[in-house]
C-alpha cells in the first residue's frame, strides 16, 4: 500500500460509522445496449443522495477535533447537504452559504440534515458571489472553510468510492474502465489517484456537461481556467473553474479522454433511467451513463467491464417538465416554429390541414395586428417520431408558408419558450 491508499483506507473505515458501502450494481439494460459489462456505482444512495458526504466527513474528521468546531461552506446543493449531515454527526457548528436562487427543496433538505447544528445564509444571485461571502465570513469568524473539491482531505474522502468499487468486484478484479463525472474535480482526482496506486491497469473516461467543461478547458490550456459562461442546468457539475488540487491529479490525462454531454441529451438519459430502471438521478448523476454511447462509438466499451459512477440523485421533481421538454427536443419529437400567418380568413385552417395524424400542437400564440398583411405565430409541435416533423417542414415549404425553426436557437428559444 502507498501512503495515499493507506490514508484512504482509514477514511473508508471511518465512514462506515455513517453508512454502508453504496451498492455496485450490474445493469443488464445498459450492458445489452452497449455490448459491455456495465456496472453502476450508486452514490445516489448515500444518506444525502450524493458522494459529497464522503469528502465533507473526512475533512471534518481530520480537522483536529470536529466536536464544537465551526465549519463554513458555500454550495447550491450536494456539498451543503453533506456538510450539514456531517456537522450533526460530529456535534459541530456549520454555517452554509447558498445562492438566493437555490431551489427551496435543496434548502429544506440541507436544513433537515443539519438540524440545529447548521445555519443557512442565502446570499448572492450567482455562486461566485456566494463563495466569496462564505470565505470572507470564515476568515472573519476564524472558522474552517470547507471547499467542495479543492481540499486534500475532501479528495481523500471521495477516493473511498474507488476502494469500495474494487472490494465489491472482488475476485473478478478491478474494472477495465471507470467513467467519472467531473465538476470541480474532487471525485475524479481521488478515484484516479487511488486506482493508479491500487489498480494501475484500470483506464478512465471523464464526463462533463457541454455547458461547463472545466476539465477539458484546463487540459487544453495546461492549467485551470475560468470559463466565461456556464450552463447551470447540470447544477451538480456546472463549475466554471476546475480546482487547483484536482488538476494536479488530472493533468496527466489527455483531452481525448474527456467526453462532453449535451444538456438536452442528459435529460433524455435521466428519463430513460427513470422509466426503464426506476432510478432517479439528478443531471450530474446521469453524466457518466450519458456518455456511454460516445464511448461505444469510439470502440472503448465492447467486451469490457465498465463502472459508471452515478454521483447524485437529488432531483427536484418540479424540474421534471423541463427535463421532459429537453429530452423531447433532443430526440427530435418536439420543435418550435415562428410562422408568418397571412391575416385573412381561412389561413389558420390551411395550416392545420398540413399537420400529420400524430402531430399535436403543444404551444400556440398568435398576435393579430391591424394594418398588417401577416401576423406572427409561435407554435410548438409534439409528435411520435422525428420523421414526422421533417415531413411537416417539407409540407410547410411546399405550401408557401414563411416559417423559421427556432428549436436550436438557444437564446431565442429560452426567451420565447
Amino acid at each position: 500500500m502507498t501512503e495515499f491508499t493507506d490514508t484512504v483506507a482509514r477514511a473508508e473505515s471511518a465512514i462506515r460509522a455513517l453508512f454502508d458501502p453504496t451498492p455496485l450494481q450490474r445493469n443488464d439494460h445498459l450492458s445489452a445496449r452497449h455490448g459491455a459489462d456495465i456496472w453502476l456505482k450508486r452514490e445516489d444512495l448515500t444518506p444525502v443522495r450524493s458522494y459529497k458526504l464522503r469528502g465533507a466527513f473526512n475533512a471534518m474528521r481530520l480537522s483536529g477535533g470536529a466536536e464544537g468546531a465551526h465549519f463554513v461552506c458555500a454550495s447550491a446543493g450536494n456539498h451543503a447537504q453533506g456538510v450539514a449531515f456531517a456537522c450533526r454527526h460530529f456535534g459541530a457548528r456549520g454555517t452554509i452559504f447558498m445562492p438566493v436562487t437555490t431551489p427551496q427543496q435543496k434548502i429544506a433538505k440541507t436544513s433537515i440534515f443539519g438540524g440545529d447544528a447548521v445555519r443557512i445564509v442565502l446570499t448572492g444571485d450567482y455562486f461566485d458571489h456566494t463563495l466569496k461571502a462564505a470565505q470572507d465570513f470564515a476568515a472573519a469568524e476564524g472558522a474552517v472553510f470547507l471547499s467542495p473539491f479543492d481540499d486534500p482531505r475532501v479528495i481523500e474522502g471521495q477516493a473511498t468510492v474507488a476502494q469500495e468499487i474494487v472490494a465489491q468486484l472482488g475476485d473478478a478484479g478491478p474494472p477495465d474502465l471507470v467513467v467519472l463525472p467531473v465538476g470541480g474535480g474532487g471525485l475524479a482526482a481521488g478515484v484516479t489517484r487511488w486506482m493508479a496506486d491500487a489498480a494501475p491497469a484500470t483506464r478512465f473516461a471523464f464526463a462533463e456537461p457541454a455547458g461547463g467543461a472545466s476539465l477539458l478547458a484546463a487540459l487544453n490550456a495546461g492549467h485551470p481556467v475560468a470559463l466565461p459562461r456556464v450552463d447551470s442546468f447540470v447544477d451538480g457539475a456546472a463549475v466554471a473553474r476546475l480546482g487547483d488540487l484536482p488538476f494536479r491529479a488530472l493533468a496527466r490525462f489527455s483531452p481525448d479522454q474527456v467526453h462532453l454531454a449535451p444538456e438536452d441529451r442528459i435529460s433524455a438519459t435521466m428519463l430513460d433511467m427513470l422509466n426503464v430502471e426506476g432510478i432517479v438521478l439528478e443531471p450530474a448523476g446521469a453524466l457518466a451513463i450519458d456518455v456511454l454511447g460516445d464511448l461505444a462509438d469510439a470502440g472503448l466499451l465492447a467486451g469490457r467491464r465498465v463502472v459508471c459512477v452515478c454521483s447524485g440523485g437529488n432531483f427536484d421533481f418540479e424540474r421534471l417538465p423541463e427535463v421532459k421538454e429537453r429530452a423531447q427536443r433532443f430526440r427530435g419529437l418536439k420543435r418550435y416554429y415562428i410562422l408568418r400567418m397571412p391575416q385573412r380568413p381561412g389561413a389558420l385552417r390551411e395550416f392545420l390541414t398540413l399537420l400529420g395524424p400524430d402531430d399535436d400542437i403543444a404551444r400556440f400564440e398568435y398576435l393579430k395586428k391591424s394594418a398588417r398583411n401577416f401576423g406572427s405565430v409561435l407554435i410548438g409541435i409534439e409528435t411520435s417520431a422525428p420523421d414526422n416533423l421533417t415531413a411537416l417542414s417539407d409540407r410547410l415549404a411546399r405550401a408557401g408558408f414563411d416559417w423559421r425553426d427556432i428549436t436550436g436557437d438557444t437564446v431565442l428559444a429560452e426567451f420565447l419558450v
